[in-house]
């Protein structure tokens, strides 16, 4: 289904694609915390993480900031200002939430050759095992209709015996990841399993023709299993992410006794086999992982693989642990022109996300 008055059936037809994160950003949206059962015994640190992210997103792009009350918003502001954060590049919105992961929630945006902005409102079911989702999956109408560009809801057909239905694709932002230029990553395990139930009886070939279609995706990178603690089932933002056109970057685990070591070392040997639509290989940067990180007997989906590349800057969670150094140092490598920080994400990571899954990039219209 169309929106926003667009008179495409879809995207690809209107000459729109999904810019790589890389590419300038007019802004990113964020949703203020407001949950404690998403932090349970961990919350009071988290507002204060979130206006430390705000702060310095704010130097170099607007932020959209989704509070869920008046109340809200000005405990957030006050925050916000004595954590210093430019609050005029900080637009407010008084839309409330049931999580505040909107890498998953919020909408993902495309852009034409002429540079104009529209998005993807895919379905968000609450990764297919939670039952409060439906704030969360009004966003992108919303943002939609705040930012008037045009939109557009995935749907394919599936059978319902003799006869076929539209079903309106369900998708997470951290579920896939793209260099720009028409090639995607994701993982079967989140996307195939029908144990996850996110799309019963949609096969592989179907949603790629829903990339390529939505999102202008010619080739797609199927990698295997995420790692372990992921809530998502095999999100490929905490383990595989493109860096460049052509290179990408990957974690890997070497301790075989390690529950990650088989699951990254297949993913590592498909990147390695996989080659670009121009029969190249794809430069492979492999990035270590810190050492488990368990609180409360429960095992955590740290990884440094979920960083945010923002205009000028590229923000990394870090876990108080050795690797910290090397994973910082391997990403200011790649990223040369932005400033590689490491942001504190221990108690971040308790609530089953860091900074890629709480952020999601609009990229600027050219």
């Amino acid at each position: 289904m169309t929106q926003a008055g667009s008179k495409h059936k879809t995207p690809r037809g209107a000459g729109y694609r999904m810019p790589a994160e890389w590419e300038r950003h007019e802004a990113t949206w964020l949703a203020w915390p407001h949950n404690p059962t998403d932090w349970p015994g961990k919350f009071q640190p988290i507002p204060w993480l979130y206006a430390e992210i705000v702060r310095i997103l704010a130097r170099n792009e607007s932020v959209h900031l989704l509070v869920g009350s008046a109340a809200e918003e000005a405990r957030a502001k006050s925050m916000l200002e004595r954590a210093g954060a430019n609050l005029d590049a900080v637009l407010f919105h008084r839309w409330p939430t049931n999580r505040v992961w909107t890498r998953d929630t919020g909408p993902i945006f495309i852009r034409n050759a002429k540079g104009q902005v529209g998005l993807t409102n895919w379905r968000f079911n609450g990764w297919a095992k939670y039952s409060d989702w439906l704030l969360d999956d009004k966003l992108p109408g919303r943002a939609a209709k705040l930012l008037g560009v045009p939109a557009w809801e995935p749907e394919i057909e599936i059978a319902q015996g003799k006869r076929k239905a539209a079903h309106r694709v369900v998708l997470e932002g951290g579920s896939i990841d793209t260099n720009g230029q028409g090639t995607l990553l994701t993982t079967e395990e989140c996307l195939l399993s029908e144990v996850q139930q996110r799309n019963p009886g949609v096969s592989r070939e179907q949603l790629e023709c829903a990339f390529h279609d939505y999102l202008g995706i010619d080739q797609v990178l199927w990698l295997g299993n995420g790692i372990a603690g992921d809530d998502t089932h095999g999100h490929v933002d905490d383990i595989t992410r493109f860096v460049a056109a052509d290179t990408i970057v990957t974690a890997v685990e070497p301790d075989t006794s390690d529950y990650n070591h088989a699951p990254l070392a297949d993913n590592l040997q498909r990147l390695k086999a996989a080659r670009t639509p121009q029969g190249k290989q794809f430069t492979i940067v492999e990035l270590p992982l810190p050492r488990p990180v368990v609180f409360r007997g429960q095992r955590l989906p740290a990884s440094y693989a979920n960083f945010y590349i923002a205009n000028g800057t590229v923000l990394v969670p870090t876990f108080h642990d050795p690797n910290d150094r090397v994973a910082l140092n391997v990403l200011a490598e790649l990223f040369p022109e932005r400033e590689v920080i490491g942001i504190h994400a221990v108690d971040l990571v308790w609530g089953l996300g860091t900074l890629h899954c709480m952020t999601q990039q609009q990229p600027a219209s050219q």
